[in-house]
This record gives structure tokens, sequence and C-alpha cells, in this order.
């Protein structure tokens, strides 16, 4: 693509490259427009003699199929495109989810001269009709052997895994005295959490803060069929061998990790029984500010198995105090 100026009587076929406004203030041309015969007129009004012009050369692509063809081509599951429009295509989420971004392949397609895809950052909540990125091409116009190149990154750098409707269990342990201040306190945010993100509790279930009670009233939701388990307590856990994660092991379960590089939340605790999540959220559950929960519940729901390592990257982006 030739960039710069021309005769306006020459600019006829080429692209504007910038907007240009009449003497009374008004946009007379917009940049990005392709000059017709009949603008060249105005454009000398408004402009004198020449004129700033993006003049294509054989192979390469227009803006807008440039946006278009990057777009369909690394799109994934869950995600829409919007229409081209000044090279710029939206991509939007088709329903709620969360989403799931190939960041090196994303980092790939960046590191290319005058192409671009700006995402919502990794593992975000997403609702229906959401902007979860923007491709933009930012010439008017580049060689479609560049274009081929982002091409072959392939599908799937911007995706939106669902978020079904699951069954959620929830177990709030406490001694006797503290049982119905843990509940009032904690039911409520632990709740919220779960139905915000489409799916529903079907229990919850106050316990003794002792190992058999957690693993008593953890063996009986997963016998109800609960996907997923949330574990919280009138105090956090303090250790990888505490009551609650030993009452995990004695239900069954295997610890994946335990504490996360976040704040609030450091005292996390992640555990499976079979594929089924078992999360032991720490003390600032009780709040609805964001923390660590929020980062990792929407994640499980949505089916991603998280693992030690999983929680390890957290770290960056994960002081969340407001």
């Amino acid at each position: 693509m030739q960039f710069g100026p021309v005769p306006v009587e020459a600019s006829v076929g080429r692209i504007l490259a910038h907007n240009l406004t009449s003497t009374d203030g008004r946009r007379a041309f917009r940049k990005g427009h392709t000059v017709r015969a009949e603008d060249v007129a105005a454009l000398r009004d408004v402009a004198g003699d020449t004129v700033y012009v993006a003049t294509l050369e054989p192979g390469d692509v227009h803006e807008d199929e440039a946006g278009r063809r990057l777009a369909r081509a690394v799109v994934g599951e869950g995600v829409t495109l919007g229409p081209a429009a000044g090279g710029r295509v939206n991509m939007l989420a088709v329903e709620r989810g969360v989403l799931a971004l190939d960041l090196e392949r994303l980092d790939a397609v960046n590191a290319l001269d005058g192409l671009t895809i700006a995402t919502l950052r990794q593992h975000s909540v997403v609702q229906p009709k959401t902007i979860v990125a923007t491709v933009k091409v930012i010439p008017y116009a580049v060689p479609d052997e560049r274009l081929r190149q982002a091409e072959t990154v392939g599908p799937g750098v911007v995706a939106v895994r669902p978020l079904p409707v699951r069954r959620v269990g929830v177990i709030l342990t406490s001694s006797d005295a503290g049982r119905a201040k843990t509940v009032a306190t904690l039911e409520p945010p632990i709740r919220g959490r779960v139905e915000d993100l489409g799916s529903e509790v079907i229990a919850v279930r106050p316990v003794a803060h002792s190992e058999a009670a957690v693993a008593e009233a953890l063996a009986a939701f997963l016998d109800q069929g609960a996907d997923a388990v949330i574990i919280g307590g009138e105090t956090s856990i303090m250790d990888a061998h505490d009551i609650t994660p030993q009452g995990v092991r004695r239900a069954g379960g295997v610890v994946e990790g335990y504490g996360a590089p976040a704040e609030p939340g450091n005292l996390l605790l992640l555990a499976y029984v079979g594929e089924r999540p078992i999360l032991g959220a720490p003390g600032c559950v009780r709040s609805r500010h964001t923390n660590v929960v929020d980062l990792v519940l929407p994640r499980l729901l949505a089916g991603e198995r998280l693992t030690r390592r999983d929680l390890a990257a957290l770290g960056h982006g994960a002081l969340l105090h407001e």
C-alpha cells in the first residue's frame, strides 16, 4: 500500500487518509472513504489541490475484508462475529460463560504489523452479547501474505466456555455456639455467587467443625448428585492437614492445592472427589467484594479442571483490594 499526497483529480478510487472538515466546521469527508468522481469538486473546496490518500497495490487486502478474515480465522466456540467497519470486527459471547483465550497464539497474531486483537481479561465471566474481543486492522490495507500468516494460527484463539446449570452443595462448619452467625454471614454471599453464575444451591448443611462431620456431609452431597461442593466455616482452613481437608480425604477426596497467591483469599483449598470439585472457601467469602473465590469458582462451574499450577498462576493480577 502506498500512502501520501496526490492531486485531487488523481484521488478517485483511492482511500482518504484523514477526516476533512468544511469551512462551517462540519465533517465533509470521513477518513477511509473511497473517493468517487463526484467527490472531486467538494474535495477541492475543503482540501485544495492535493489530498492525502492510501493507494492499494496488488496483493493488498482492504481493512474490512482483512478484519473479517482474521476474525473468522481465530474465533472459537461460544463466540459470534459482528460486522466489519473501519477495519474493526467485534467478537461477542453467544451465552453466559467464561472467556477462554489461547494467549500464546493471541500474542503471535498481535506481533504481526498492522493486525491486532484486544480482549477482556482471561477467564472473565461474560454475558450474552458481551464484546469479549475486538479485531482491528490498523492500516487501510495489509498484504495478503501477512494476513495468511495470521490465519495459520487456527481457530479457538478466542472462545467462551458456557456456564451450564450446576448443582452445588454448601457445607458450613462451626461450633454449636457460632452456628447461627456462621450461617447468617456465609450462606447469602455463597448462594449469591453460585446463582449469579447460573447455577443452583441444592442445600446448605451446617455441621460441626470436625473431620467426621465434614466427611459425612460431603458424602451425602455427592450421593445427592451435587456437581460441586463449597465448604466454608466459622474459622478458615489454616493448614493442608486441618480439619476440613482431612474431612475431604475421609470422604475419598484428593487435595489438589492449598493456599493461593491472591489477596484477599490466600487460604483457599481446592480438592476433587473424582471429577467433582470441592472448594474450601477462605473467610473473605463473607464479602461480595471480589476475592479469590470469584477467580476460581466460575472456571470450576464451567467444567475446567484446575490444578495446583493453575492456582499458582493466579498471582499476576490477584491483588484484589478495592
